[in-house]
C-alpha cells in the first residue's frame, strides 16, 4: 500500500479508535476521567508559507504593528525556534497549516521542487496542513510526489540523494476524483493528545481551477467549502471526534490596514468570513490562508456560539496560535475558554541549528546558478498595477519578451496574467554582489516562479475583444498585462461586455474578422484566472519556458528601463 494510502487508512482509523475508547475502557473509568477535568491543547498555524524558508526580504519580510512600527520577520529557522518556545509552555500542542505552503516558492526552495521546504516542515513536526492553490502548481501527480516521496521524474532528486516525502497529511476534504467522486486527498486528520481526540478537516479553496494550470487537474473536482466541511464535521462527531477544527485556504483581505497582528478588520461578506460562520456549529476553530492578511476575529457559529477566525500574513512572518480547553467529559471544546493570538516570528530570537543547516544546504546548492546574471536594467521595474488602469510596468516587460521570444510563431501580440508577476526587479545588488542593476537568474525567478510554457494560438479580433471583456465582472477586475502595440481603452461605469473600447494594434483598428497570433503562457491557454475565450484559439504553437524568454529579453535590451504605462487609458 502507498504511503498516501496509508495516510488515509490512518486518519480514519485513529478516528475509529477514538470510539472503542469511548465506548470500551472509556466508559469502564468514567469517574476517574470526570475527576480529571479539562485538557489544554495549543494549535500552531502557519500559512502561505511559499517556500520562504530564507528570512524574506523587503516589505515581505516585515510585519506591521498597530502604531505603524515595523518588525523584521521570518526565516525558517527562527520559525522553528517560536514554535518549539511555543510548545514549551504548553503540555500538548498541534502543529498545522492552511495551505500554499509550497508553491510560487524563492529558488533556494523552487530549484529542488520545494523538497528543501518539506523536509523544513518535516523537522519541525507539522501534523497536518491544507492544501492551498499553489499546492497544484504542477499538477495533481507532482503533489502525490510531494507526499508520498521519491525522485522528481525528470530532474531526478537533486537536494538528497533520496526523497522521502511529507511525513503529515496533505488533506484536501473539497478535492475529488472527477470520474468517481471519490476523495483525491484526505479529508481529515485525527490527533490524540492526552487522550482527547481533534479532528483536522483541511481544504484548498474551490477557486483552485481558475487559479493553477487547469492542464495540470484534469482528472480533480474541487466542490463547495462549506459543503465539505460539513460533510466531514458531522462524520467526524458521529464517530466520536467531538473537537474539530478547520484548516481553510481562503481567507479576507482586511477592509483599513494599520490594524495589527491582532485586528478584526474585515468585511463579513469576504469569503473566508462566509465560510468562518457559515460551516458547521461542530467546527470549534477556523484557520484561514491565501490573502497574506493577518486578523484575530471571534465570528458566531450557525447556532450563536463563538469561535475563532485567524491568519496570519504569509512568508513565514507570523504564526497563528490558538489555544484549546478540552472537556474530558464530553470531549468538545469549552468555546468561552479559548484563546487566539497572532505571533510574530522576530529574528531576536537563536535560529534553530537543525533547520538552519537545511537551509544552508539549499542555499550552497542553488547559490552557483541563483547568483548567475542574465540581464541588466536601467532602474526599477515594478510589478505594481496603476490603480486606475490596471497596467504594470513589470508585466508589460514580460509581455514584450514573451512576444519578442514567440514571433517565429507568428505572434503580434502577447498577454500576461498579473498573478504571474511574483516580484519587483530592484536596481540595488543582490547580498550575492553582483552590482546594481545586474539581474540574476533567482532574481529573474522570483519575479516569475511557475515555469509555465508559452503558446502560441490563433484568435479572431472579436475572440481578443472578448479576452478584454473578460477582465470585468462583477466579482473582479483583472487586468492582463498587454505588450507593446496594443492599446485600448475601458470604462469603469460601462456594463460587463461592453467596457472595452478602442482596441487598436501597432495603430490600426483591430478588426474583428480578421485573425491574429497571440502569446499567452499555459495557465491562461487552459482558462486560468477566468479567461474561457483563451480555450478557444485555434493552431496552438508551443514556445519556450516563459523565464527564459523573460531572461532572452533582459540579455537582448541591456540597461532596459520600465516601459511606460500608456497601453491601456481608463475612461469614466
Amino acid at each position: 500500500m502507498s504511503s498516501f494510502r496509508r495516510l488515509s487508512v490512518l486518519a480514519i482509523t485513529a478516528a475509529a479508535a477514538t470510539v472503542i475508547s469511548a465506548t470500551g475502557p472509556a466508559q469502564a473509568d468514567v469517574q476517574s476521567l470526570r475527576g480529571r477535568g479539562t485538557v489544554d491543547v495549543r494549535l500552531i498555524g502557519i500559512n502561505d508559507l511559499h517556500g520562504n524558508i530564507e528570512p524574506p526580504t523587503g516589505s515581505s519580510g516585515r510585519v506591521v504593528l498597530a502604531d505603524g512600527t515595523t518588525v523584521d520577520a521570518g526565516g525558517a529557522a527562527y520559525n522553528a525556534t517560536h514554535i518549539k518556545n511555543l510548545q514549551n509552555e504548553v503540555k500538548n500542542s498541534v502543529i498545522v497549516g492552511q495551505g500554499d505552503l509550497i508553491g510560487a516558492s524563492p529558488i533556494v526552495s523552487a530549484l529542488f521542487h520545494d523538497e528543501p521546504t518539506i523536509e523544513v516542515l518535516n523537522k519541525v513536526g507539522m501534523d497536518a496542513t491544507a492544501a492551498g492553490n499553489h499546492e497544484f502548481d504542477e499538477g495533481y501527480k507532482e503533489l502525490l510526489r510531494m507526499q508520498r516521496g521519491g525522485c522528481h521524474p525528470t530532474d531526478g532528486c537533486q537536494f538528497r540523494d533520496t526523497y522521502p516525502g511529507a511525513s503529515f497529511p496533505i488533506l484536501g476534504a473539497n478535492v475529488t476524483k472527477a470520474k468517481t467522486g471519490l476523495p483525491a486527498l484526505p479529508p481529515f486528520w485525527v490527533e490524540i493528545r492526552d487522550g482527547m481526540p481533534i479532528g483536522f478537516i483541511g481544504m484548498p479553496l474551490k477557486d483552485v481551477p481558475i487559479l493553477v494550470d487547469p492542464n495540470g487537474i484534469k482528472e480533480l473536482q474541487f466542490g463547495d467549502e462549506v459543503k465539505a466541511a460539513n460533510k466531514y464535521a458531522n462524520f467526524l462527531d458521529a464517530i466520536g471526534v467531538k473537537s474539530i477544527v478547520l484548516l481553510v485556504h481562503q481567507g479576507d483581505q482586511v477592509t483599513s490596514p494599520g490594524g495589527g497582528p491582532n485586528a478584526c478588520n474585515v468585511a463579513p461578506q469576504n469569503p473566508g468570513s462566509y465560510i468562518a460562520t457559515n460551516v458547521s456549529a461542530k467546527i470549534d476553530a477556523v484557520f484561514s490562508g491565501h490573502s497574506h492578511q493577518h486578523y484575530n476575529c471571534v465570528v458566531k457559529d450557525p447556532a450563536g456560539n463563538p469561535r475563532p477566525f485567524i491568519e496570519g500574513l504569509a512568508f513565514g512572518r507570523e504564526l497563528s496560535v490558538v489555544d484549546l480547553k478540552i472537556d474530558r467529559r464530553t470531549r468538545d471544546v469549552i468555546r468561552g475558554e479559548t484563546k487566539a493570538d497572532n505571533k510574530i516570528v522576530t529574528r531576536t530570537v537563536t535560529p534553530d541549528p537543525t533547520v538552519q543547516a537545511i537551509v544552508d544546504l539549499a542555499k550552497q546548492k542553488s547559490g552557483p546558478i541563483a547568483n548567475k546574471p542574465v540581464g541588466t536594467i536601467g532602474e526599477p521595474i515594478l510589478r505594481a498595477q496603476d490603480p486606475k488602469t490596471g497596467e504594470s510596468a513589470l508585466g508589460n516587460l514580460i509581455a514584450d519578451g514573451q512576444l519578442e521570444a514567440t514571433k517565429g510563431n507568428g505572434a503580434v501580440l502577447a498577454l500576461m496574467n498579473p498573478g504571474g508577476v511574483r516580484a519587483d526587479l530592484t536596481f540595488a545588488s543582490s547580498p550575492a554582489n553582483e552590482g546594481d542593476g545586474v539581474v540574476t537568474y533567482g532574481e529573474a525567478f522570483t519575479v516569475q516562479p511557475f515555469g509555465n510554457i508559452l503558446q502560441t494560438i490563433t484568435l479572431t479580433g472579436t475572440q481578443v475583444k472578448n479576452v478584454l471583456e473578460q477582465q470585468f465582472t462583477a466579482t473582479r477586475t483583472f487586468v492582463l498585462q498587454p505588450s507593446a502595440g496594443l492599446k485600448y481603452s475601458w470604462s469603469a461605469s460601462a456594463p460587463f461586455g461592453s467596457k472595452v473600447s478602442g482596441v487598436t494594434l501597432n495603430g490600426a483598428p483591430l478588426d474583428p474578422a480578421a485573425s491574429y497570433r497571440v502569446t499567452i503562457n499555459s495557465f491562461l491557454q487552459g482558462g486560468g484566472d477566468g479567461f474561457s475565450e483563451f480555450t478557444k484559439g485555434t493552431n496552438i504553437t508551443g514556445g519556450g519556458i516563459d523565464l527564459d524568454a523573460f531572461s532572452a529579453y533582459l540579455v537582448a535590451h541591456p540597461g532596459t528601463k520600465a516601459p511606460a504605462l500608456d497601453r491601456i487609458t481608463a475612461l469614466p
